[in-house]
């Protein structure tokens, strides 16, 4: 018996875990920073100990996190387009959309700490084809890439710890519209002042 990973399961009750579930119930916590993963085995309904054969501790239970969302973000089989510009507005919109139903997940990813290398590499190639893909330069397809997911998490992040910077909320089809008018990154017309 294999469980939806692929992975060799023993003999027994019916699985009761699947990756979505897990990300299902830590979506509904209400912040990522604060769930332990007690309160999600009994969000699942299970015991710990049954929640521990998935991931073995909260860096797996993140990593697990970060596989489904960017496999949500970046369906298989999906056509990515001829340009570069609508592919990076649905990946934006995608990140924004997954992304902000898992409160505290952008304000996680924006800060300094190791990230699921696999789930974040599927992402950064994914960008970094699109620009390839429209004859951007190698170089300026990597520095592309980092403008896109830094800027694209940062304001994600914003929207999770909103400031009060005025009446009007900040609309993010306005955002990504200045950000991607900004890119594919080019070399400076001049030097640093």
């Amino acid at each position: 018996m294999t469980d939806s990973a692929g992975a060799r399961r023993p003999p027994g009750r019916p699985a009761r875990i699947s990756r979505d579930r897990i990300v299902e119930a830590a979506s509904s916590a209400g912040n990522l920073d604060t769930l332990t993963m007690r309160e999600l085995a009994g969000r699942l309904d299970v015991s710990h100990g049954a929640l521990y054969r998935w991931v073995k501790n909260r860096d797996e239970l993140l990593d697990l996190i970060g596989e489904v969302l960017v496999d949500r973000i970046l369906p298989p089989g999906e056509d990515a387009g001829p340009a570069w510009l609508p592919r990076l507005t649905r990946i934006a919109w995608a990140m924004h959309d997954q992304f902000l139903a898992l409160p505290g997940y952008a304000t996680r990813l924006s800060r300094p700490h190791a990230h699921n290398a696999d789930a974040i590499g599927r992402l950064q190639n994914a960008v970094v084809t699109a620009f390839l893909d429209d004859g951007v330069s190698a170089a300026m397809a990597e520095q592309s890439w980092y403008i896109f997911v830094t800027s694209i998490v940062g304001w994600l992040a914003f929207q999770e710890n909103r400031l009060d910077l005025g009446p009007v909320a900040p609309r993010f089809d306005l955002f990504l519209d200045a950000l991607l008018r900004g890119l594919p990154a080019r070399e400076p017309a001049t030097g640093r002042p």
